[in-house]
């Protein structure tokens, strides 16, 4: 910043002052009276008509006392603000280089802002929108759209719902049109893929749309079933096995459960189950989700890894 003209320290000489006029130091200096004082320059005599005739005499300005009063009174003043602000001079005994032209250097009149840093590389990132975790799997899922992660869901391994509720057509309660459920196969002597997924497959239909945990049938009980898909799938580079039956109730459109078993990449490798249960109808997600979610699951960690043996999921219904 420019200072404002006034008296300053003389860069030449710092036992006398200089006028400074607001763009460049003046050839007008004094003796230190009052530093930093935004005084006028001495004033230049002012030709007037002389008494003796018509010529013309010097003459100075009158009221010198309140000229000289008001100086003392702003260089006391601005000697506290300097002071108080730390006013630092600059430049060169030499009128005729750039530093001549240097003005005296003046603190800021306002603070600079605080810095309010940048997360450090370390801290962890906000969390992916588009993927839900099983921290206990090891595992990813994509959610698509329209799908939502679990909220006031009693069962803690649901992953996934479709969006909104609605009321169970059966015995009452909140039902949704969507579910994925992922948890670890435990206390079974199998461990084939294949054989844990076609022993779940009935009790994933019941669970879903036969009696609840409190042997409400909210769909009316289940009246018939169709295994509309089984066979290998490769899942979060894994080899696993799913089976897919298609649900006929007594109350509401029915849909489709899956069970879905492969290896688990983290621990001791224990078998990963997963379930989907899709209403059936106009009202129930894609079918082809329960497809691309299968195909999006993925190690914690890994956004790549994905396919390999026996990659494919059968044909689309």
């Amino acid at each position: 910043m420019t200072p404002p003209p006034g008296w300053y320290r003389d860069p030449s000489a710092p036992h006398q002052e200089r006028w400074w006029d607001g763009t460049a130091w003046t050839e007008h200096r004094r003796a230190p009276e009052g530093f930093g004082a935004p005084v006028p320059p001495p004033p230049q005599p002012v030709p007037v008509p002389s008494a003796m005739g018509g010529g013309t005499g010097p003459r100075r300005p009158g009221g010198g006392r309140h000229v000289k009063a008001a100086a003392l009174t702003a260089a006391a003043a601005v000697l506290v603000a300097a002071i108080a602000t730390g006013v630092v001079l600059l430049g060169e005994d030499d009128d005729t280089g750039p530093t001549a032209r240097t003005p005296p250097t003046a603190a800021a009149s306002t603070p600079p802002a605080p810095r309010t840093g940048s997360p450090s590389p370390s801290e962890p990132s906000a969390e992916d929108p588009t993927v839900v975790e099983d921290q206990l799997n090891g595992i990813t899922f994509p959610l698509p759209a329209g799908w939502v992660r679990p909220q006031y869901v009693a069962v803690d391994d649901v992953m996934m719902t479709t969006d909104g509720t609605y009321d169970c057509p059966g015995d009452g309660g909140v039902c949704r049109h969507g579910l994925v459920i992922s948890r670890t196969v435990t206390a079974n002597a199998e461990s084939s893929p294949e054989a844990l997924a076609k022993q779940d497959i009935e009790d994933a239909a019941e669970d879903a749309y036969g009696r609840d945990a409190l042997g409400s049938e909210r769909f009316g009980g289940i009246e018939s079933h169709e295994a509309v898909g089984s066979g290998p799938v490769a899942v979060a580079g894994r080899a696993g096995y799913y089976v897919r039956w298609r649900v006929t109730t007594a109350k509401g459109p029915g849909g489709y459960v899956q069970s879905t078993v492969f290896p688990s990449s983290v621990g001791t490798e224990s078998p990963v189950l997963v379930r989907y249960v899709f209403d059936a109808g106009e009202d129930g997600p894609p079918l082809a989700d329960m497809d691309r979610i299968t195909r999006g699951i993925r190690p914690v960690g890994d956004a790549g890894t994905g396919g390999g043996v026996g990659s494919s999921i059968g044909p689309s219904l």
